[in-house]
């Protein structure tokens, strides 16, 4: 299937569920818009994730709409005109002309049309299926049209009186991968992995941590990778203990661990690998006593990662020993919690540990989808989902020691994360970022090297 089919399919799909939910209607979706960084420049441009999804078109200023009746549905793409001028600029531009042909698209039309176009559209259509509250903006928009529309109803045209949330369709299709996205992402992971690699290589005491993002960078790009898919942590020492660090000017210093925590996006996906590693090549006892523990907790998340059981097992499963393993040494007291159970319980880990083992990978690094799953008729209550296979997610547990009287010293600024990629699957599931050593002693053998 080549990928004007897949997103042909996929619009197929979407056409489907809002036929089945309200017997037709018109969904609009719109692109993410261009973003200044400071006079006369802006942010490298990134495309939205459900407008790509439904049409793999990269352009700025383009609004799909999707026209669905009982039988059928029509495409139909607003985007910019071909301008010689700002081309000369800015790129070269598609253009309605060429939309139809080259994206699989029914109708296409200059953006500058889509004021007077979609109240045409709109006429006489039951049901409309937007994002809810997405913008202020947005929601001005939709208010306009909708007047327009109303204001034909003595001509006979009715306007729409149902409002959906396309998202609560759109981002389910999204949750579940087929073959063209896994097979992506894996090309994603080995590229990202090949770069905490080349990272590990070159570190040395007295390099800067900026420095080993710009090696992280060169292999992104250098291996055909488009961006980054998210900013990359390279957290050195004290810093690895802030979750969302970014990579800084401080020094790796001998003795300490650096953290990171970095994934490429290729082709609209992202992956997200993090690995934490001694800046001098060799764990300390201390540090090796809680990369051991919190690599036996990733394993166990591993080992409940597959279909039929709930998101939430991993999580509880790398708990468990993270828990256990804080017991054994020390760092909480058996004595005054009394049992592992009792521990769990008071979440005691979470001075420690405080943030799940797992999230949705996708087209966003933090992907869409719900983690519930939907509330049975005789209960409110929403269970957490079932894993099935085609969802990705991460398996990401870590431990976390900051300075405190309470703590041994031997312990204090250890950050340890330890993150892989997995598909899912019946038979369990696939680790598609293990090109990177992951073990202990695998880290000290290549940083030997």
């Amino acid at each position: 299937m080549n990928k004007t089919n897949i997103y042909q399919s996929r619009r197929a799909t979407l056409a489907q569920k809002i036929r089945s939910k309200t017997g037709g209607g018109i969904a609009i979706i719109t692109t993410a818009p261009e973003v200044s960084r400071n006079r006369d420049s802006e942010f490298p441009y990134r495309h939205d994730s459900d407008f790509f999804y439904l049409t793999g078109f990269e352009e700025p200023g383009a609004t799909l709409i999707l026209q669905v009746d009982q039988s059928n549905h029509e495409a139909h793409l607003f985007c910019r005109p071909k301008d010689l001028e700002k081309e000369i600029w800015d790129g070269i531009r598609l253009g309605p002309e060429a939309v139809p042909a080259a994206l699989g698209l029914n109708f296409a039309y200059s953006n500058h049309e889509i004021d007077s176009k979609l109240a045409e559209l709109l006429a006489d259509q039951d049901a409309i299926y937007v994002r809810l509250a997405e913008s202020a903006e947005a929601d001005r928009r939709l208010r306009h049209w909708m007047k327009t529309v109303r204001q034909q109803i003595r001509a006979g045209v009715d306007a729409p009186t149902q409002f959906h949330d396309v998202e609560a369709l759109l981002h389910e299709m999204r949750l579940f991968k087929d073959a063209h996205e896994i097979e992506t992402m894996r090309r994603a992971a080995a590229i990202s992995a090949r770069a905490h690699i080349r990272a590990m290589q070159v570190c040395q005491p007295g390099m800067r941590e900026y420095q080993l993002e710009a090696e992280l960078l060169h292999e992104f790009r250098n291996s055909g990778s488009q961006s980054v898919a998210y900013n990359s942590i390279v957290a050195t020492g004290a810093n690895a203990c802030i979750l969302h660090y970014r990579a800084g000017s401080n020094e790796l210093r001998n003795g300490e661990l650096c953290l990171i925590d970095a994934g490429c996006e290729l082709d609209g996906y992202a992956s997200d690998i993090t690995r934490t590693f001694p800046v001098n090549g060799k764990f300390s006892s201390p540090q090796r006593a809680l990369y051991d523990i919190t690599l036996a907790a990733q394993e166990a998340a591993i080992a409940m990662t597959k279909s039929g059981n709930t998101f939430i097992e991993p999580h509880e499963a790398a708990v468990k020993v993270l828990t256990q393993g804080l017991l054994d040494e020390g760092l909480l007291k058996l004595s005054e919690l009394g049992s592992l159970e009792n521990a769990i319980e008071l979440a005691a880990y979470r001075r420690f540990y405080m943030h799940r083992t797992s999230h949705w990978l996708g087209m966003d690094v933090h992907d869409v989808g719900s983690y519930r799953e939907p509330a049975v008729a005789s209960t409110t209550e929403k269970p957490w989902r079932i894993l099935q296979s085609g969802m990705v997610i991460t398996i990401e547990p870590g431990l976390y020691v900051r300075p405190a009287e309470d703590i041994d010293m031997r312990f204090w600024n250890i950050g340890i994360r330890i993150e892989d990629d997995a598909v899912i699957s019946d038979a369990g599931c696939e680790l598609i970022s293990r090109g990177v050593p992951v073990k202990a002693e695998e880290i000290e053998a290549l940083m030997k090297r």
